[in-house]
Order: C-alpha cells, then sequence, then structure tokens
C-alpha cells in the first residue's frame, strides 16, 4: 500500500472513494512502473489490470505541457471505450486531458479532437498508426507506451501497427504489457524493447476471486438447452454463456429464443453496431443472458454479470478461470455455473484442486441451486 503516498492528491482521493485494499497485481506492478522500468504483466481478467497501469501514468503526466504523454494500445473498440471510462474517472480533479481514437469513427473528428493536443491517448492500433503515419499523433514526447491485452496485440492482425507504433517513439520511452495469458513468444517483446523487461505474474490462486460460488450441473448433452433455458430465467438473471464455436451458438440461440428466453449473442463475425447493442441489452437488463465464444468475449468488462456459464466445459483451468473472472468483479459476489455431461465431472474438479476453488455438484429445484438429492450418498 506504500505507492499510495507518493500520488497526486487527487489520484489518493478517487482511490480512497472506490478501493480499500490494492489487489496482488497492483501492489506489485504500480511500484515497478513508477521506477520507470519495463514491465510485463499476466493476471487472470477482474483483478484490477487497467488501475494497474493507469494510476501511475496519470501520476506521471505533466499537466502543464501540452503533448501526448502516454499511449495506452488495446485490440478492440469495447475495450478502448471501457479504459477510456476509467481515464475520465481517474483523472476527475486533475487537468489532465485525454482522447479515444477507434478504427471505423469519423477520423476528422478525432483530428479535431487531436488539435487540443491530448496529454493522454487510447485506441486502437491500426488508427493510431494511421494518424501517426498522417502527422496528427506526435510521438516524441510520449513516454509510456501500454499494450493492454498484450497477447491479442501480439498476434497477427496487430503486431505490425504495434510494433511501428512502439518504433516511432524514442528508445527511452517505457512500455507495459498487460494480459491475462501465457504470451506465445515472449520474445517478440524483447525485440520490440531492445531490453530486458521486468516480469509480474500473478498466480491463477491469488487471483480467485473469494466472493465467487463454482458449482456444476450434470447433465446429457441433449438436456443442457432446456437447462440453460431455465437457468435464464432465475430471478435477477445477468448471465454471460460461454460456447465453443459459432454455428452451435446460433443453434442453441434460435432454440432458446423460441422458448421465449430473452437473450443476445456475441461473435466475432458480428459488426461493432451489433456488438455494441447486444452489451447494452445485457448491461440495461433487457434480456437475461448473452451467448458469447471466448474469442468475442476477449477485454470485455461488463458491470454487475451475477453468473457467468459454461455451457462447453472450458478446455484448461485457465480458460476457465479466464471465463469465470467476468462475474465477482472489484469484491462484488457472483456465480459460475458449469453444465457437465458426467464423464467431464471428474476434469472439472482436477480444474478446481489446481485452483484450489470448491466446485459443488446443484441441481436446479424451484428456480435456485440446491443439493442434489443423491448428495451425502455420493459424498460430493
Amino acid at each position: 500500500m506504500g505507492f499510495l503516498h507518493s500520488l497526486k492528491p487527487a489520484l489518493q482521493e478517487t482511490w480512497k472513494k472506490s478501493f480499500k485494499e490494492p489487489t496482488p497485481v497492483q501492489e506489485r506492478a504500480i511500484p515497478a512502473i513508477l521506477e520507470g522500468k519495463d514491465v510485463i504483466v499476466r493476471s487472470p481478467t477482474g483483478t484490477g489490470k487497467t488501475v494497474a497501469y493507469l494510476l501511475p501514468i496519470l501520476n506521471q503526466l505533466d499537466e502543464t505541457k501540452e503533448a501526448t504523454q502516454a499511449v495506452i494500445l488495446a485490440p478492440s473498440r469495447e475495450l478502448v471505450m471501457q479504459i477510456f471510462e476509467e481515464i475520465k474517472k481517474w483523472s476527475e480533479g486533475t487537468g489532465i486531458s485525454s482522447t479515444s481514437l477507434v478504427g471505423g469513427a469519423n477520423i476528422k473528428r478525432q483530428m479535431e479532437k487531436l488539435k487540443k493536443r491530448p496529454q493522454l491517448i487510447v485506441g486502437t492500433p491500426g488508427r493510431i498508426w494511421e494518424l501517426i503515419q498522417m502527422k496528427k499523433v506526435k510521438m516524441h514526447e510520449v513516454k509510456t507506451i501500454v499494450l493492454d491485452e498484450g497477447d491479442e496485440l501480439l498476434e497477427k492482425e496487430h503486431f505490425d501497427a504495434v510494433r511501428s507504433i512502439v518504433k516511432s517513439a524514442l528508445n527511452d520511452r517505457q512500455l507495459l504489457l498487460f494480459s491475462a495469458t501465457a504470451l506465445q513468444d515472449p520474445d517478440q517483446v524483447k525485440t520490440m524493447l531492445g531490453r530486458e523487461p521486468e516480469w509480474v505474474t500473478v498466480e491463477e490462486e491469488q487471483a480467485v476471486p473469494s466472493k465467487i460460488e463454482h458449482v456444476y450441473l450434470l447433465c446429457e448433452p441433449r438436456e443442457k438447452i432446456k437447462l440453460l433455458g431455465k437457468i435464464a430465467k432465475m430471478d435477477g438473471m445477468k448471465g454471460l454463456v460461454f460456447i465453443r464455436s459459432v454455428g452451435h451458438l446460433h443453434v442453441i440461440a434460435d432454440k432458446l429464443s423460441y422458448e421465449g428466453v430473452d437473450l443476445a449473442i456475441l461473435h466475432s463475425d458480428l459488426r461493432k453496431d451489433e456488438r455494441k447493442r447486444a452489451l447494452k441489452k445485457l448491461d440495461s437488463g433487457d434480456i437475461s443472458i448473452l451467448l458469447a465464444t471466448d474469442i468475442a468475449a476477449r477485454g470485455l468488462d461488463i458491470q454487475g454479470i451475477s453468473h457467468v456459464i459454461h455451457f462447453d466445459l472450458a478446455e484448461d483451468s485457465e480458460q476457465y478461470i479466464h471465463r469465470s473472472g467476468r462475474t465477482g468483479r472489484m469484491g462484488k459476489s457472483g456465480t459460475v455455473v458449469s453444465l457437465v455431461h458426467p464423464r467431464d465431472e471428474r476434469e472439472l474438479q482436477k480444474y478446481g484442486r489446481k485452483l484450489g476453488v470448491p466446485i459443488l455438484r446443484k441441481r436446479l429445484y424451484k428456480g435456485e441451486f440446491s443439493q442434489p438429492k443423491d448428495y451425502h450418498r455420493r459424498g460430493k
């Protein structure tokens, strides 16, 4: 907690309103960033990574200088807008100016915003690189570059733009990379940096929020859709449902819609406006469940998700906790439900042991999860 006293008074005030204790990733990453080190952070979803880099960046910005001093890159429009909301929240009471730059939005309007010389920019790599080439974003005063969801930014689709942006800044700039999963090729970052970064890894055990209840329901594959329909109609349901393939997702959505379930879908083939509409519906409570693929849900941060439902069993413990971290954010409670065929039960319990969380067998009875009838006999 020692880092708090070295922050600007306005940041300390906002911290006191929002948090009591820093999360493990904040405790370990913030001091290293404040020291000016290049830092690569791996920590599961929902552990406070955005605040872990925003606080030191906002603290180091020179409010008297009208120049871009920090750039945050994120792979999707949704994630950029979520980060931008956090920036606005944390920079309240300071003189810090910021803007967001995403592909698909009106570039002329973005150029107008850039004339005001924002000190902090957050955006998608393609659009930011386009504006750098047009000499509208000037990188010579940039002290810090952040790659949020860094594992995805290093993939083929974004890599060239990301590398070009990093190269366009001066050599002594600080590079911060945050990711929920391990990097496929850590050497890519070292090559980009030209020096050895500091690595911070928050283990899954430290990151499993304690207020999340983990349960599973045993069922045959053919019963799953019917069971999901009943779960969707539980009181106060605001659920995110993970389904492995887009094709299967459409089939399930059609069957549930026919049964009168209020839902929306989220997959990577959707247009940006369709994605936005789906997220808004869940956020506002117009629907009770959002069906999503793993790729489409990356970087997603919807407030107040009550349940994460694994319709298809997670492929490994890392994916299980990555999905599950969408509920129980920042100290709130939540429930994670896995719909499991009896032959997958042992695999799911293995995840629980590895992560140090009990995953309890339940049944759905009168709209609530309760103990199965054979609970004591089976010893589950």
